[in-house]
């Protein structure tokens, strides 16, 4: 545990209480503050009575007199589509807003550090997409090198539940737009954007109020390294706004859209090979079409980033290639899960939106697609270019008919239920085609998650193989 620092003695209110709600009190209690916390779900506050946390109604008139802070998790709204009302009274009362990212920046160093050779450094990873695999390919990568290393933030561990870390410890965080968001302290050593495209529109007020969240990764605390992908206008912005001018390495350019040039610090992926050019140079070369656990251009981009966090640790280009061949991949992200006949199938249910469903379409020539779910805003207009790889699709979802009519003329086939389309695209599926769960929709018409919806394909697809 990080013990939260600045608030001993002071009274601390955290709403919220689910895996970050709970971390938060348990550390600022930690750090000698007096919690209070609340959830409108009376389950999370019996788990929370049940550790010794005060429960407190934050909603009642007055609950806010004499807070220090108040700590919210990251699934509240703060301010799109409405503020919540305890956060709006805590604007009235004049109480600070934060997280558990804020608190664990201002709480990650402590006096130890001064006995330290090399002091700890943190690696924070945000993007639209890609953005879990990176985080984890960075921490494999240097996991591999034996250097200590803790995965945390949006993947993992909660930031606040990982060890203190010790003479030379890394700790790399997937942060989402949620917790960039709100956090009153950013400041990683390195700091890492893959990609943007439309998602958690309404949360942000728009496109604008989306990158703004993810653009405080870099904007709020300087840091030391920034890579930046520069595939979208967003992205080539950022890294203008970072520069210093054109030789300025402490940003690194990175793609997977083509070959990037000038005198700067560049990594890009072209026709499957990872590069890197320093002033005009190139220093290494890696083949990415062998490594298993990264296919396709969009884990291309993904190694592009990993690559250059790790360089700038210090780390060679051939132990980081020796270690991408070793990353397994995760779970519900282009996850190999069986393979017969020459047909794969592939659980890519982490696709949540258009643009990351077009990303898993590209990777895999001829495709029989399982699709559908909640639609999100911005449509399937990403997906376009992609289509032709798909042979037939395969829709499910509670409002599966009316999902399948953005499909056009493309083949397809309404199912509504994973068990019926896993079978009918396994009975269909031909030598080199594969399989695919991209569904371009998030979850929660028929699951809890969209790990609960991976979970259901790969139970399936046992159940058709195992036939």
């Amino acid at each position: 545990m990080i013990p939260v620092h600045g608030y001993d003695g002071a009274r601390v209110a955290v709403l919220g209480l689910g895996r970050s709600g709970l971390s938060a009190a348990r550390a600022l209690r930690a750090g000698g503050a007096e919690v209070l916390a609340w959830d409108d779900n009376a389950a999370a506050r019996e788990r929370a009575t049940a550790e010794g946390i005060a429960v407190s109604d934050l909603t009642r008139p007055g609950a806010l007199d004499g807070l220090a802070t108040l700590i919210v998790s990251p699934g509240i709204p703060h301010l799109y589509p409405a503020p919540n009302p305890v956060i709006a009274a805590a604007w009235a009362a004049g109480v600070p807003v934060d997280n558990d990212i804020g608190l664990f920046f201002r709480s990650f160093a402590t006096a130890g550090w001064d006995d330290f050779d090399t002091a700890p450094r943190v690696i924070a990873v945000t993007g639209s997409n890609g953005k879990s695999t990176t985080a984890a390919l960075i921490a494999h990568v240097i996991g591999a090198t034996g250097r200590a290393v803790q995965l945390a933030g949006n993947i993992g561990r909660g930031v606040l539940d990982i060890d203190p870390p010790g003479d030379g410890g890394v700790v790399v965080l997937e942060l989402s737009s949620y917790q960039t968001d709100l956090a009153r302290a950013l400041t990683p050593d390195i700091a890492v954007f893959t990609n943007l495209s439309p998602d958690h529109l309404d949360r942000h007020g728009g496109q604008g109020g989306y990158f703004a969240a993810k653009r405080r990764l870099f904007s709020e605390g300087a840091p030391d390294r920034a890579i930046i992908g520069v595939d979208e206008d967003e992205g080539r912005f950022l890294a203008n706004q970072m520069a210093m001018g054109p030789g300025d390495d402490r940003v690194i350019r990175i793609s997977a859209g083509g070959k990037l040039s000038g005198p700067g610090w560049s990594v890009f992926a072209r026709k499957g090979f990872l590069s890197e050019w320093r002033k005009g140079r190139q220093m290494a070369s890696i083949d990415l079409r062998t490594i298993a656990g990264l296919p396709g251009a969009h884990n291309h981009q993904n190694a592009c980033a990993a690559f250059a966090a790790a360089r700038c640790l210090g780390l060679g280009p051939k132990q980081i290639e020796a270690a991408f061949h070793s990353f397994a991949g995760l779970p519900h992200r282009s996850q190999v899960v069986a393979e017969r006949d020459g047909v794969r199938f592939v659980n890519d249910s982490k696709a949540t939106n258009a643009a990351s469903a077009a990303m898993a379409l590209a990777a895999f020539p001829r495709i029989r697609w399982i699709c559908g779910g909640l639609e999100k805003e911005g449509g399937l207009g990403a997906l376009t270019p992609h289509l032709g790889h798909v042979a037939k699709a395969y829709v499910i979802g509670r409002e599966a008919a009316g999902f399948a009519l953005h499909l056009k003329d493309i083949p397809h086939e309404v199912c509504t239920t994973m068990a019926a389309a896993v079978a009918r695209a396994a009975q269909e599926a031909e030598t080199g085609e594969t399989v695919l769960l991209a569904p371009a929709a998030a979850s929660f018409d028929q699951y809890d998650s969209f790990e609960a919806r991976g979970a259901d394909f790969i139970a399936e697809v046992e159940k058709v193989l195992g036939a």
